[in-house]
């Protein structure tokens, strides 16, 4: 299994026969069409987690307008709000739900934003009787903006750091309940929440035994591969903008 940083959320992931493309905005490098490149006439999947600019592209209804092996697999807002014709997703995803595909299973969680977040189980091609667990968060998170930097964005959250905090953890639960170890976890570590932006990823870390850990929106700033030894003792490897594809 290949998987692939291109830009803010979004990270391609090859593996279980397939490509999957995960909140596609920008890609600055090249680096995804390139692969889309490699792909061309097998299966690829366009999942989106909410409407919000930097977590969505129509670029992806363009690609999956010209190949039929590639499918689309918006959240219920995007498809609302970005008015994607209802015809071409392959699933719409509602917090919940289960969508089955030939290769792989995904289960669609609340998001502490809009839309929802998702663990993807693929094939192990190592062990065939074992899936890969792939949780990638969109903007589910604990949005604790620190009280001086309301113009960083805690404007926009609608209720009181308390609340955010308790649903977020909610929202946890109901994934531990069904996943207590993933694989994977594509998470915001977002330098607007200044000294709280790791609050939400180390709560999860508490909550739900996880192996390796991979932020998002944190582009500029350096790129970080949080590998987990224990599930509250994240070892931090690597820096740099550009960071090289991983294998598990």
């Amino acid at each position: 299994m290949n998987i692939i940083y291109i830009y803010h959320s979004c990270y391609a992931v090859e593996g279980g026969g397939c490509l999957i493309v995960y909140d596609y905005w920008r890609d600055p490098s090249g680096r995804l069409h390139s692969l889309l490149r490699d792909w061309e006439g097998r299966p690829v999947y366009f999942i989106v987690s909410h409407f919000h600019e930097d977590h969505y592209s129509p670029e992806v209804v363009t690609f999956c307008e010209g190949h039929p092996e590639w499918h689309l697999l918006p959240s219920y807002d995007t498809v609302r709000r970005r008015r994607i014709d209802k015809a071409l997703p392959l699933a719409v995803l509602r917090f919940g739900e289960v969508v089955e595909t030939e290769h792989f299973r995904l289960k669609a969680y609340r998001s502490t934003d809009v839309g929802v977040s998702t663990v993807v189980e693929l094939p192990d091609g190592q062990d065939a009787g074992r899936a890969v667990t792939l949780y990638h968060a969109g903007d589910n998170n604990n949005w604790y903006f620190p009280e001086s930097q309301a113009d960083a964005g805690a404007d926009r959250v609608k209720v009181s750091r308390d609340e955010m905090e308790k649903l977020y953890l909610s929202v946890l639960r109901d994934i531990r309940k069904d996943y207590p170890r993933l694989d994977h976890a594509f998470v915001p570590v977002d330098p607007r929440l200044g000294q709280e932006m790791l609050r939400g990823p180390l709560q999860l870390l508490k909550a739900i035994e996880v192996r390796n850990m991979h932020p998002m929106h944190w582009e500029g700033l350096g790129a970080l591969a949080l590998r987990t030894g224990t599930p509250a003792t994240p070892a931090v490897d690597g820096s740099g903008p550009e960071r090289p594809q991983s294998q598990d």
